[in-house]
């Protein structure tokens, strides 16, 4: 018996169909072209892997939260699943793989007589935010495969591809490439120490200045508090030179203004100067 089965474990098609998939919670996070998307979607890079019958698309996109990866599966009969990978987690993955791939070079010929129960030889779980990501070598009537699935931890649909099992080293180094050309950052998370808030008070307001970091990346958030009341707004950390600027230019140009009027009244009047 051949281990180069397709590797679907007997999965029902519709956990394959384009419109299942298209419609899950997955998809909304990362793709800006779902409902409250994250904005303009930019395609930076893209592999196609062919493995056995099925073809594997490896698309590396960016949008306002970020790069992060999207792979799709689209079986012999056209059937399309999909999941999606932050940078982070697809380097994760990517080390997952050479583990799986040298765990399977060291089994036996496959044993139809002796498979196990649940099918599964090796298992790995990975997490990121709130998404998990189940990694499952397993094995069945038809053959070997890698099978990774995606759940959202807030509820919706299970994603999942299956991957040959002699095709992991392939998309091992696939990965790798566009690794090694994007990076494992998931679009600029600031790994160091964030400065302390800072505080001022002028008459009877109060201002604070505050950063913070979310999944679009370090902000500054300054707040006035007057009477209890408060208002704020969020300055994004890449223009925070430009906003100094803008803000500099303003002070020399009241500055100019008050050194002229402080001028215009020190002069002398025309009859001090007779005098």
């Amino acid at each position: 018996m051949s281990d180069l089965g397709s590797g679907d474990d007997g999965i029902s098609g519709s956990k394959y169909n384009i419109a299942n998939m298209e419609g899950s919670s997955s998809r909304n996070e990362f793709d800006s072209s779902a409902k409250g998307g994250s904005g303009v979607e930019q395609e930076l890079a893209t592999k196609m892997l062919q493995i056995q019958s099925k073809r594997f698309y490896l698309d590396v996109k960016q949008n306002r939260r970020g790069r992060f990866i999207k792979v799709a599966e689209i079986g012999a009969d056209g059937r399309r699943s999909q999941i999606y990978l932050a940078l982070s987690t697809a380097a994760e993955f990517r080390d997952h793989l050479s583990s799986f791939s040298d765990y399977y070079a060291s089994l036996g010929p496959p044993n139809t007589d002796n498979l196990p129960e649940d099918g599964k030889l090796k298992s790995e779980m990975m997490i990121k935010d709130y998404r998990r990501y189940y990694l499952d070598l397993k094995e069945n009537a038809r053959g070997r495969f890698l099978r990774v699935s995606q759940t959202i931890t807030r509820g919706g649909p299970r994603s999942q591809i299956a991957l040959p099992a002699q095709g992991m080293i392939e998309f091992r180094d696939a990965l790798t490439d566009l690794l090694e050309e994007f990076g494992a950052n998931d679009g600029g998370r600031f790994k160091g120490d964030l400065p302390e808030e800072r505080h001022m008070k002028v008459d009877n307001k109060n201002f604070y200045f505050d950063i913070g970091q979310n999944n679009r990346g370090v902000y500054m958030r300054i707040s006035e508090v007057k009477n209890n009341f408060r208002t704020s707004i969020t300055i994004p950390e890449k223009c925070w030179i430009r906003f100094r600027d803008i803000f500099n230019d303003y002070c020399d140009k009241m500055k100019k203004s008050s050194d002229s009027i402080t001028a215009e009244i020190n002069l002398p009047t025309s009859s001090n100067s007779l005098k």
